[in-house]
């Protein structure tokens, strides 16, 4: 077994859970780290017993890198994507691929003419709680998927994260934020979506931040934080998601779809395990299922160990670039849909990724 060599750019809240997972698969290792910053690199480095702390350039041009792991803030996805596809390096990227459809096509096109491989969060999909959902779906639990709803309502992230003005610039958003989520279980369940329409608002045009370090900051909001769509799946299905920056509290469920023989309540796809309960018809009440698969605990980075094992069996990865473009498509569609007051016909097609073996070793995600 090969073990693929990660580079990781971007050395914030999130890549802590990387340099883990760069650990505890046994297909990966984690050989050098890059941030604007170079002392935060530097204290990750110390941290996870990474051999070097370095400029994204010097990441960039190691030749030893084989796939690197980019998590920079959304609006810097396609420039470091571009640029380590340019340096002819396979690239796994946080969530959203892009925050627009030219970049994100760019980041797809580009991989394409030069052999190599894109991965894209969110790996969520991949986790025990929503694997066990796919194998229920698919064994015919709920017989035909007629329908779906998604709800992710919050007030936003100002009172807690200690820099949150990007969640309120273009990139950000509810829908950019966790729509990822939310579209990426629904995809890889349903599978794809062909038309889409929606309403948009912002309800509050500025933000003051009340989190450490910069308590009284005031943010102005430059796009939408309550978002309202409704999908047409390419299988007929329909769905509905509400996603929220405007919302104090609610009682809605994060997925729920409905069969011609069945309803199933899907856990939270910003986790990898949660309650997974089915009710079936003629049912009295709703029963809770084991979960089938492993990867219940966090889990990110799951992705891009099977790219890893994809890139050496030369199988698809599941995390693809058709699957996050897509994703970005659908997200961008709400938009353009509310703005113009029409349908949007999706630009993008994908595959249902590939479900997980049952019974995987906790350290691969091999074959």
């Amino acid at each position: 077994m090969k073990r693929a060599r990660l580079g990781i750019i971007g050395c914030g809240n999130i890549s802590g859970i990387y340099f883990k997972s760069g650990q505890t698969f046994r297909n990966l290792e984690v050989v050098a780290c890059a941030d604007l910053l170079l002392e935060r690199a530097q204290e990750r480095a110390r941290e996870y017993n990474v051999p070097k702390a370095c400029s994204v350039a010097e990441l960039l041009a190691d030749p030893e890198i084989d796939i690197v792991v980019n998590l920079t803030v959304p609006k810097a996805h396609a420039e470091i994507c571009l640029a380590a596809l340019e340096a002819g390096k396979h690239v796994h990227v946080e969530k959203p691929l892009a925050v627009d459809r030219a970049d994100g096509r760019r980041v797809v096109e580009l991989a394409a003419s030069k052999g190599l491989r894109v991965g894209a969060a969110p790996d969520t999909f991949l986790g025990g709680g929503l694997q066990t959902c796919r194998k229920l779906i698919d064994d015919g639990w709920i017989g035909e998927p007629v329908a779906a709803t998604a709800f992710m309502l919050c007030h936003g992230h100002e009172s807690w994260h200690p820099s949150p003005e990007f969640y309120y610039e273009k990139g950000g958003g509810p829908m950019f934020d966790m729509g990822p989520y939310y579209l990426t279980a629904l995809v890889s369940l349903m599978g794809p979506v062909k038309r889409v329409t929606g309403a948009t608002r912002i309800t509050f045009p500025e933000r003051v931040i009340t989190s450490q370090p910069k308590y009284g900051k005031v943010v102005t909001v430059e796009t939408p934080t309550h978002i309202a769509g409704v999908m047409e799946f390419a299988s007929g299905a329909i769905g509905t998601i509400v996603t929220s920056f405007d919302v104090w509290a609610h009682q809605m469920p994060c997925i729920e779809i409905y069969g011609t023989e069945g309803s199933l309540s899907v856990p939270d796809p910003n986790g990898f395990g949660g309650p997974v309960r089915v009710r079936r018809m003629g049912a009295s009440e709703w029963s809770l299922i084991p979960l089938t698969h492993g990867f219940a605990e966090n889990s990110r980075g799951i992705g891009v160990a099977d790219m890893a094992a994809a890139i050496e069996a030369g199988r698809p990865h599941r995390c693809s670039a058709e699957l996050a473009f897509h994703v970005l498509d659908l997200m961008e569609g709400f938009h353009d849909a509310a703005r113009e007051g029409r349908h949007y016909e999706l630009q993008s097609v994908c595959e249902r990724p590939a479900p997980l073996p049952i019974n995987l070793p906790k350290d691969s995600v091999e074959p």
